[in-house]
């Protein structure tokens, strides 16, 4: 996933060419990693272009940057729209969108908080997060690094310094031929993936780790979680051992860009007689359709793109 295309890219009211969105080398975010974002997905349906779930993403960036002390300049509603008017410009399906609040003026010191707080959203054509093959099954191992208690650093916010310790698994389990790590909060138990919430699948009912494991709330998550209760199968959330994850009839990575990804290995363990797993099958084949615009039961997640440019909103100050 390199974003080493795009046509534009909206920076606080304008879109800019790919090439020229900019910030400076001392911007507050660079140096402290004070930046929060969102990943989105915008697929081709029968109707169109439509984003998923952009409401629910929306409301979570704005979350996070409360949660970081960063005054967002623009309201939910300006924001929506900023993101439909980007992804129309780039015209990419499927395509991945990153929306992020930074600092991006000159501004050292952990607590200057004197720069002023940007917004910039770009859209890139979307690959396969976890690989070519990663429906039929990723190959992931229990990371040496452990996801950090809320209390010291807010699981709730999706913030850029937040990732140090996935970009850390994530580059272990690569370095030993993995395609993913599995990281484990500070009990010891399950928390989630370098950048994907994590379900098990045990004796027909459908388990994923909790607040207490001090995890992201992923809208995918939230999402899989429906369409598992739709489908009759129990959803329980409950804290996650190792023991219960490697005797798993079926385990399956949730996220925005990775989708629903299933995992054939842990380790050197695997995971049930097949993959994907019956129960796995069943949720993929329904997320798959609800994001072609397929199931109209699910059509209330889906934000049609306009076909052409939406004007672009200016900042509420406040």
């Amino acid at each position: 996933m390199l974003a080493t295309e795009g046509k534009k890219i909206w920076m606080d009211g304008e879109l800019v060419d790919f090439a020229a969105a900019r910030v400076h080398v001392l911007s507050h975010t660079l140096h402290y990693g004070v930046g929060v974002f969102e990943g989105i997905r915008a697929y081709g349906t029968r109707d169109g272009t439509a984003i998923f779930r952009l409401e629910e993403h929306v409301r979570r960036l704005v979350t996070s940057a409360r949660i970081y002390k960063m005054p967002c300049p623009y309201t939910e509603a300006e924001i929506a729209k900023a993101v439909l008017a980007t992804q129309a410009a780039n015209e990419f399906v499927p395509a991945y969108i990153r929306p992020i609040l930074y600092r991006g003026e000159p501004a050292l010191g952990v607590k200057n908080l004197k720069g002023r707080v940007s917004l910039a959203i770009a859209s890139i054509p979307a690959q396969k997060y976890l690989g070519a093959g990663s429906e039929s099954g990723v190959r992931a191992k229990i990371s040496p690094f452990r996801k950090p208690r809320s209390d010291a650093v807010p699981s709730f916010a999706k913030a850029a310094g937040n990732y140090l310790n996935s970009y850390l698994a994530g580059i272990d389990a690569g370095e030993e031929g993995y395609d993913e790590a599995v990281l484990l909060d500070d009990r010891g138990y399950v928390a989630e993936g370098t950048g994907e919430n994590i379900f098990i699948v045990r004796d027909g009912r459908v388990y994923t780790p909790g607040l207490e494991s001090d995890i992201l709330l992923g809208v995918t998550r939230e999402s899989v979680k429906e369409i598992a209760t739709d489908l009759g199968f129990a959803v329980i959330e409950k804290s996650i051992s190792v023991n219960e994850l490697l005797t798993a009839d079926e385990v399956f990575f949730s996220g925005t860009y990775a989708e629903i990804a299933p995992v054939r290995e842990i380790g050197h363990y695997k995971v049930g007689a097949r993959s994907p797993g019956a129960i796995t099958r069943q949720i993929m084949d329904v997320f798959y359709r609800v994001v072609r615009g397929e199931e109209p039961k699910y059509a209330r997640w889906l934000t049609p793109v306009p076909p052409v440019k939406a004007p672009t909103p200016r900042a509420t100050r406040r």
